[in-house]
């Protein structure tokens, strides 16, 4: 295999690396110092000529990506359900207006928080949530990036979903209600 594969191979498992070469905002001569230490080679100049060509790559194909990404959310809208509850249980339960999730020994639901059955033993429960839903065009299924780029949006935002499902054009996230506003905000500025 050739310094380039090798240096290719080792940065697909490395996100931020990725991340960080696609925003070209990485020293390429310190990265290919390391990079040259763990693949236990001394071959600096090939490394780092590795690392130029595949961050060029990586620019492009990021453009197209994002391109493609921020045009079909700007076909899409947003939905807003407050008063949501999150409960996992270990057995099911009849829940009406809900969404539910069979998983291996748990099931999760998605509930509006007056439907919340009584007596229910939870493994875990999220009260007083907000469930946004990002409705999208079909192309969704085709566009790689989109969930990665709402999550990031999120992320960079601080604020943490507590669930995120995704349905044929229709990507379900849920947050804490005070986390509500500020994660609308955000869609909203990119989304429709």
């Amino acid at each position: 295999m050739t310094i380039a594969q090798n240096v290719r191979n080792y940065l697909r498992n490395k996100p931020y690396l990725l991340e960080a070469l696609e925003k070209n905002i990485v020293n390429l001569s310190e990265l290919s110092r390391q990079i040259e230490n763990e693949l236990k080679t001394d071959n600096t100049s090939a490394v780092k000529a590795a690392l130029r060509r595949f961050s060029e790559e990586l620019q492009k194909h990021k453009q197209k990506r994002e391109e493609k990404v921020l045009a079909l959310l700007k076909r899409s809208n947003i939905t807003v359900y407050d008063r949501k509850s999150v409960m996992i249980t270990s057995k099911e339960i009849q829940a009406k207006n809900s969404m539910k999730v069979d998983l291996p020994g748990k099931y999760v639901y998605l509930i509006d928080k007056t439907d919340l059955p009584e007596n229910i033993n939870t493994l875990v429960k999220h009260e007083n949530c907000t469930m946004i839903i990002v409705h999208s065009p079909k192309e969704l299924e085709a566009t790689p990036g989109v969930l990665a780029f709402l999550t990031t949006l999120l992320a960079e935002q601080n604020i943490n979903m507590i669930e995120l499902i995704s349905c044929w054009t229709e990507t379900i996230i849920v947050v804490e209600k005070k986390d509500s506003l500020k994660t609308y905000e955000v869609f909203s500025n990119i989304v429709g």
